[in-house]
Parts: C-alpha cells; sequence; structure tokens
C-alpha cells in the first residue's frame, strides 16, 4: 500500500519520475554484476600479465641473492623497503587499475553514468534506530543473505570437486620438476576461478533481473500521484480548459469583426455559414473572411444581415467551403466557377 491515502501503487512511473529519481542518485544497479565483470577482468588481465609478474618477482628475488649479504642489517635496511615496496607496485599497480577501470564500466552501463551528489549527502532519518531495525529485517536484506549463502555453498562445492578429483595428482607433484609443479597448480587455480566465475554470472544475472524489478517496483506511483505530477507538469485541466475557451473566444470575436467586410455569405440554412471577400487589387481569388458550424454559423448570418452583407443559401458549396478552407486563406481553385457565378449576380445586383 502507498503512504498517501492509502491508495495502491499499481502506475508505472512517469518519465518525471524516473528523471527526478536519478537526480536523487536513486538509480538501478546490481552490485553483483559489478563484482562479476570486476572478478572475470581481474582474472584474464592475471593469465595475460602472468609472464610479465614472473619476470618482475624472479628479477626482485634474484636481486635479494645476489644483493644481499646475508647481514641483518640489509634486511631492514631503507634499500630493501623500496625495493620491495617497487616489485609490489610493479605487479599490483596493472591489476588494481584494471580492476578500477571494469568497476567504473560496469556500473557506468548500468547507472548510464549518473552523477549526483544528493546521494552522499548525510540523512538523519538514517540514524533512527527504529527506521534501522526496519531495514535490517527488510526483503532485500534477506535477498541478500540467500545470495551471500548460495556464493558459499557454490564455492565450497567447487572446492570439494577439485580436491576430490586431483587431490592424488596433487600428491604425485612432490616428485615432479618444480617449474611443471608449479605450473600445474597455476592451471588448477586458473580452472577453479573460472568455474567461480561462471557460477558467479549466473548469480549475477538473476540478481540484475531482481534489482530490476525491485527498482521499477520503487518508482510506482498511484493514481493520485500520477495526476498530481500532470497538474504540477501541464498545469490544472480545469484552468487550461478556461484558457482555451478564452482563446476561442477572443478568436471568435476577431473573425466576427471582420465579417462586415465580406462580399458575400454562403450558408447552409442553419449549420454552415462562410463568408468570402474578393478584392482583385489584393488577392488572386476570394479569401475566407470567416467560417463556423451551428451556433457560430448563426452568428455569422446574423452579423451580416446587420451590416448588409449580401447573403445566399448553397447547401453543397457551403459544406465544401468549410471543410476545405482555411480562414484568411484563398479558396483552392476547384471553386473558382461556382464561387464565381455567385459574385457575378452580386456584381450585377449592385450594378
Amino acid at each position: 500500500m502507498a503512504q498517501g491515502g492509502g491508495q495502491e501503487k499499481t502506475e508505472q512511473a512517469t518519465p518525471k519520475r524516473r528523471r527526478d529519481a536519478r537526480k536523487e542518485g536513486n538509480v538501478f544497479q546490481s552490485r553483483d554484476v559489478a563484482t562479476v565483470v570486476i572478478l572475470i577482468g581481474i582474472f584474464f588481465s592475471v593469465k595475460l600479465l602472468l609472464p610479465y609478474i614472473y619476470a618482475q618477482m624472479r628479477g626482485y628475488m634474484i636481486w635479494i641473492i645476489q644483493g644481499m649479504g646475508g647481514d641483518l642489517e640489509d634486511l631492514f635496511s631503507a634499500r630493501l623497503a623500496w625495493a620491495t615496496l617497487a616489485a609490489f607496485l610493479k605487479c599490483a599497480l596493472p591489476l588494481l587499475g584494471i580492476a578500477l577501470v571494469c568497476g567504473v564500466l560496469a556500473q557506468g552501463a548500468q547507472t548510464r553514468f549518473n552523477v549526483s551528489f544528493k546521494a552522499v549527502r548525510p540523512k538523519w532519518s538514517k540514524l533512527n534506530p527504529v527506521t534501522g531495525m526496519k531495514r535490517l529485517f527488510a526483503v532485500r536484506n534477506v535477498v541478500e543473505l540467500v545470495k551471500n549463502l548460495i556464493k558459499i555453498t557454490l564455492l565450497l562445492a567447487l572446492l570439494w570437486n577439485v580436491l576430490r578429483s586431483d587431490l592424488a595428482p596433487v600428491a604425485r607433484m612432490i616428485d615432479m620438476n618444480p617449474y611443471l609443479s608449479a605450473a600445474y597448480m597455476l592451471q588448477l587455480v586458473f580452472n577453479l576461478v573460472m568455474k567461480v566465475c561462471m557460477a558467479f554470472a549466473a548469480i549475477a544475472f538473476l540478481d540484475f533481473l531482481y534489482q530490476r524489478w525491485e527498482y521499477e517496483k520503487s518508482l510506482r506511483m498511484t493514481k493520485q500521484e500520477v495526476k498530481d505530477e500532470f497538474k504540477q507538469t501541464e498545469g490544472n485541466p480545469e484552468i487550461k480548459g478556461r484558457i482555451r475557451r478564452i482563446q476561442r473566444q477572443m478568436a471568435m470575436s476577431r473573425m466576427m469583426q471582420k465579417v462586415p467586410q465580406a462580399d458575400v455569405i454562403i450558408r447552409n440554412p442553419t449549420h454552415v455559414a462562410v463568408a468570402l471577400k474578393y478584392d482583385p487589387d489584393r488577392h488572386g481569388a476570394p479569401v475566407v473572411l470567416a467560417k463556423g458550424l451551428d451556433e457560430a454559423a448563426l452568428r455569422i448570418v446574423k452579423v451580416g444581415e446587420e451590416n448588409g452583407v449580401y447573403i445566399t443559401e448553397n447547401k453543397p458549396l457551403a459544406r465544401a467551403l468549410y471543410a476545405a478552407c482555411k480562414l484568411d486563406e484563398e479558396i483552392p481553385a476547384e471553386f473558382y466557377g461556382a464561387v464565381a457565378e455567385i459574385l457575378v449576380y452580386l456584381y450585377k445586383l449592385r450594378q
């Protein structure tokens, strides 16, 4: 049930609701997806950079064995500390940089690189112990707990599978060449990590669908919220309707002021009326000064009668002119003949 008025949130979020949520930092994202992307990125990076890391560590160990005289003071010297730090940074920084890039890309792809500082602002409501207890037993936390239990179970199952199938070969590595045994162990580790990545990717996909559903659910609105938002963005419908009525009245008033200038009003006795004026010095064809239906048509005829405008009845022509012509524009060519006959007759009446 919704907060306000006890209404149920059944309406989909509007574009404005989504924009406001993004501004507040409330965006859809799955942390498991980012975790899997980082894990896979580091996994393949280690495989690619393994010769480089091996060369750095080998050089470091050779330097220690050859350069140190075995004196205890050399083991704690600043030179050794700097060399150790340099070797660590050479091996770790590429992996850390790749992890950072993968994390940024994974989060940015989900949030469309949304940046909002409102999400990091301190909220005193979070310090409320009652609210904290509610969040502790929220459905989201239960889902996270279930996901973590599934991950731990999968890890234990994969480890058990590896130990059960590869324990005997590992035991026989005592008699193997150290280089071959190290390569074999690395292969086992890579296989294990690959299986972990695949299992976690499946969990991340399910988490992605769940987080998407929960996010859409959190953005749902009540019917009243949709109405209130429409009033805020589009304006009150009653006020807009009143403005439209006023605009129509003003347009009608301007149109009626032009009726006395017309040469002829062609009418369909009570339903349609079109007022025309022909000025050969300004226009190449008669121009529509006014047109209307029903009440507007009767007003046009009344104003025309009061100002001595010639009025003629022609049902098909009146309807056709009303449908095809626009205000203050010349009539189409297909009406030239019919309107010309009326104007010729009118000119004869006026001699």
